[in-house]
């Protein structure tokens, strides 16, 4: 494994590469005057900010949760003539929300328009030897037709929405490569075998004139297991290779919950026999499949027992404090006895999967919403959400893909062609990119084509919740009436087809507050928590085509306090208590 700490994309690792967090210049432009009075040219040094959190946190040094729609920032950086000579800089941004545009030494480099997505600029051309300026501009509104997730969309906070993230919150950083070198790899592990997908940057001529190799090792543990090398003859490239050497008593390592074996890959790039790029990577073997209405992970079948993780901290927002907090939050989640996280409504620093993929435990992985249907949500969703997916399509701790929550960003879903039509094209277009992985189209309610049936239900006594899925009409299931209030399972025109069904929010239990928010009736103490998480959690269980759970939630958050922590992460009882009881939740599900 290729444990750099907090090397940003740790999939895809690079030796030459620089963490620009830290320092930087700062100025709100409420006035829009930026551009005009041209701050790309002379910056006026109003403020600073710790970049990579944002101006409305306590870490960014400025702690302002006011509206702010136009943000400024910049830095100095050095180049040696080293750096420069026969080298190809790119600029990374893993997260800025939500236009960005970027100068380098007063000339306009590029813009990106998305919040959660990685970007990148080739910045070559703009720089010299010794000391160069980066000016960088971040546009961002309250619009409902942007993916904004829990970021509130008015001016003040109410229930499940926070406090706005506003401009650069994830890591900033520049990489070295040659002017030749690997753009992406794809892996497919495929049981004994791996196919890969070379992307590479070399121009049509250079196919003519140069021979052009890359260089492929597998190793696990240490020991090397396959090497081979094969001639490139196109950008994109597939490859097939044996994990094991052929003739090997050796078996395949397979990645599971109790055992995240995880195998090193390594990509060296060739060009006349010259080494023009090295990349170290890692893949886990592991096959997620649905059979009948039930999970499967490597043929074994797979009750889940998820906890829905916001991904917010009290200090600094969206953006993890630091990285030994994303491990600490995941060795929560493992102590209370959880084998996964519904990451909810965000992207997440990819550190996160990383650790995931180390530890064993699953993730959903969810994007970002927006709250109308429009052409330009539309447009806006689709391009980040593809981003997204091709950007984390390699780990292995991703279990399913959840592009749409609770018609969020498609209010009309129940009874629109239309909005189904756009709901559906995400899931075909989801499975286009990665068919290895189940998507849920809309998770919780009025579902359209999905591969996971979900079910959102926060009732509070647990008679009532077992009662409302095991009549013996199955009402809900099929579809013949409205749960959790005003919602049908399904979206007119459509109905259940077997599919494995998950009860992916319940709970949200709250300890008595006059502040604090939660869902239904709070208790009075820990105590009742306990008590009621119990019967809750066991109701689901006992009902027979239920493939698993999702408890509301990991921690508490701003005005939201029905985590199991709080926003300090101090655990509210016992974690070994909720974790004996998670044990004890057995797949009772029924197989057909």
């Amino acid at each position: 494994m290729n444990d750099i700490k907090d090397y940003p994309r740790p999939q895809f690792v690079r030796k030459e590469w620089q963490n620009l967090n830290g320092e930087w210049n700062f100025i709100f432009d409420d006035k829009r005057e930026g551009e005009l009075k041209e701050y790309f040219l002379h910056f006026p040094k109003v403020s600073t900010i710790n970049v990579p959190f944002t101006y409305e946190t306590q870490l960014s040094g400025i702690e302002d949760e006011t509206i702010h729609e136009v943000v400024w920032y910049n830095r100095k950086i050095t180049i040696t003539k080293e750096q420069l000579l026969q080298k190809t800089i790119i600029l990374h941004f893993e997260g800025s929300d939500y236009l960005t545009k970027v100068w380098i030494n007063g000339n306009y480099v590029g813009k990106n328009i998305g919040g959660y997505a990685r970007f990148s600029f080739a910045i070559e051309r703009y720089i010299v030897e010794g000391e160069n300026d980066i000016t960088v501009k971040v546009e961002d509104s309250l619009s409902k037709d942007q993916p904004r997730g829990k970021q509130r969309y008015k001016k003040e906070s109410w229930k499940c929405w926070y406090v706005q993230t506003t401009g650069i919150w994830k890591t900033v950083w520049l990489e070295w490569v040659s002017k030749k070198y690997l753009k992406s790899v794809k892996l497919l592990p495929q049981k004994d075998k791996i196919k890969l997908i070379i992307e590479t940057n070399l121009l049509e001529e250079d196919f003519k004139r140069l021979d052009n190799y890359i260089e492929t090792e597998i190793s696990f543990r240490g020991k090397l297991l396959k090497k081979t090398k094969v001639l490139l003859e196109e950008n994109y490239q597939e490859i097939e290779m044996n994990i094991v050497k052929e003739g090997s008593r050796e078996t395949i390592q397979k990645w599971s919950i109790n055992s995240p074996n995880l195998y090193d890959i390594s990509y060296t790039l060739y060009c006349n026999n010259n080494v023009v790029d090295r990349v170290a990577s890692y893949f886990g073997v592991r096959d997620i499949e649905i059979h009948g209405n039930s999970i499967f992970l490597n043929g074994e079948p797979l009750y889940l027992k998820l906890i829905l993780d916001q991904g917010y901290w009290k200090e600094s927002h969206l953006t993890p404090p630091n990285e030994e907090a994303i491990l600490k939050d995941i060795d929560s989640v493992l102590e209370l006895g959880f084998n996964g996280i519904r990451k909810h409504q965000k992207v997440e620093d990819e550190r996160f999967l990383y650790w995931c993929d180390v530890k064993g435990v699953l993730v959903w992985s969810e994007m970002a919403n927006c709250y109308e249907f429009n052409d330009n949500s539309l447009e806006n969703f689709t391009k980040e959400w593809i981003k997204v997916v091709k950007q984390n399509y390699n780990h292995p701790c991703i279990m399913a893909w959840v592009p749409i929550n609770e018609s969020w960003g498609v209010p009309e879903i129940s009874v629109s062609k239309k909005q189904q039509s756009f709901v559906n094209s995400l899931y075909y277009l989801t499975k286009s990119i990665d068919h290895t992985r189940p998507v849920i189209s809309n998770d919780g309610w009025e579902h359209t084509v999905s591969d996971i049936i979900t079910i959102h239900d926060y009732k509070q006594e647990e008679e009532l919740l077992e009662r409302e899925y095991t009549d013996k009409n199955r009402t809900v299931l099929n579809n013949l009436k409205e749960y959790n209030g005003k919602h049908r399972l399904f979206a007119k025109g459509y109905q259940y087809e077997g599919q494995p069904v998950i009860m992916s929010e319940y709970g949200g239990i709250a300890i008595n507050s006059e502040e604090g928010w939660g869902y239904g009736k709070q208790v009075k103490d820990e105590k009742e928590l306990l008590d009621r998480f119990s019967k809750l959690t066991k109701a689901i269980n006992r009902i027979p085509y239920v493939s698993g759970y999702c408890y509301t939630q990991l921690t508490d958050v701003q005005q939201e306090i029905n985590g199991l922590m709080n926003a300090e992460r101090r655990y509210k009882l016992e974690p070994s208590r909720i974790k004996k009881i998670n044990e004890e939740s057995i797949d009772n599900c029924e197989t057909k």
